[in-house]
């Protein structure tokens, strides 16, 4: 099979996979194809403000961090990649010898590595570890870890697949952090969702996307909430006790494409995750708050979503416009994403909800005693962490010498 691609204009091009120009099927009683109406509106923009990092959690090999080099070189930024998977700190720091003016920071975060300050209740959920085998959030909550005792005061999370038309698009992103805990770029290119509601697209759903960590500006200083090791862990980053934190959208980010239906096993990890986000988020549509999510909210909720997969398997069932190939592959993701749904409780979903509270206290907690105004090599060590030896922290010293000068001159 060929791989997927995007186009300059950003146009899809992802073999066997169908596309659809308008929704055949626009409203579902079981599903919110849209939470766009809890994007904060974002107000006049001047100009692009300075940020601290750019940090990237990569499983990849080294080539898919060129863009991302490119970007922190332009901004005068340190360039943070947490490397596992195929990924490796050595590769990643020939990025030095071609750049030499790139504050790099490349660290290996070992397959068992763990820290007594990123131990977390949700991260103990069997539920949210079925089939689960990756540790994005474990690198962007080191990220935070490092961003706060390094002092930064903005910075931006991109995944390796996340392409920036207009760099200019992060400066504006991290202005608007006066104003907003978080603000995203908006995603084009492939749609960033889940298998279930990428099938409820190709078979003529209302499907949009939301808010997502893949090109992300946050403020470490002010931020009090965590990525919890489960599907949809941007989502309930934007999450509070009660409600969503301020946040917005701006710019552009492009996702590469990708195939959702290689493996029902994506289905089957997502899908623990995927209650549970649009679950809560139902809620917020409806102007009601985390707290309302009871085991009786949840067993209504999981009813709504079997019924919502039943539905979008039918669809594609009789979509006699897909190709015979994509439609098995669909079918048989949507049936592993069914078997998984039934298996889950109402008491699952308030359990996790309930650590994952517990969690977002004992993480103020941390955040608020963490030893700041450190170097970046200093806040990985408290981490029990090294960024490798072909990283270049005298960049980040001149870097941080520049705008600090600069601070005090204008």
């Amino acid at each position: 099979m060929s791989a997927p691609v995007i186009d300059r204009a950003g146009a899809l091009n992802v073999p066997h996979v169908a596309r659809v120009s308008e929704p055949t099927h626009p409203d579902s009683p079981h599903h919110h194809g849209s939470h766009r109406a809890l994007i904060g509106r974002i107000p006049v923009v001047s100009g692009v403000r300075a940020f601290d990092a750019i940090v990237v959690p990569t499983a990849r090999p080294a080539g898919y961090l060129r863009q991302a080099a490119s970007l922190a070189q332009r901004a005068g930024c340190a360039l943070v990649v947490l490397c596992s998977g195929r990924a490796r700190a050595g590769d990643v720091s020939g990025y030095r010898r071609a750049e030499p003016r790139l504050g790099l920071i490349a660290v290996d975060i070992p397959q068992a590595y763990s820290h007594p300050l990123l131990a977390f209740a949700t991260s103990a959920s069997r539920e949210a570890l079925i089939a689960r085998d990756t540790d994005t959030s474990l690198k962007r909550n080191i990220g935070l870890l490092v961003a706060r005792m390094a002092g930064w005061e903005r910075i931006v999370f991109l995944d390796d697949d996340i392409a920036i038309p207009d760099p200019d698009d992060l400066g504006r992103a991290a202005a608007l952090l006066d104003h907003f805990d978080t603000v995203s770029l908006s995603l084009g290119g492939y749609p960033d969702n889940s298998v279930v509601c990428h099938a409820h697209r190709i078979a003529g759903g209302h499907q949009e996307t939301f808010v997502g960590g893949g090109a992300m500006a946050v403020a470490p200083g002010r931020t009090s909430s965590f990525f919890p090791n489960i599907y949809n862990e941007d989502w309930f980053f934007l999450l509070d006790d009660l409600q969503r934190r301020p946040v917005t959208v701006i710019g552009n980010a492009i996702q590469r494409a990708y195939d959702p239906f290689a493996s029902p096993r994506r289905a089957v990890s997502e899908e623990f995750g995927d209650v549970l986000a649009e679950g809560i988020f139902w809620l917020l549509d409806q102007r009601r708050r985390v707290k309302d999510a009871t085991p009786t909210y949840w067993a209504s909720f999981l009813t709504r979503r079997q019924l919502f997969i039943r539905d979008v398997t039918q669809r594609v069932q009789h979509h006699h416009d897909l190709d015979p190939i994509l439609r098995r592959r669909m079918i048989d993701a949507l049936t592993a994403a069914a078997e998984r749904s039934a298996q889950i409780s109402p008491e699952s979903c308030a359990n996790f909800m309930r650590d994952w509270r517990a969690d977002r206290t004992r993480w103020q907690r941390v955040m608020s005693t963490l030893p700041t105004d450190l170097a970046p090599n200093e806040a990985l060590a408290h981490l029990g962490l090294a960024a490798h030896r072909g990283s270049n922290l005298g960049a980040l010293s001149r870097h941080r010498a520049q705008r600090a000068h600069a601070t005090q001159t204008s």
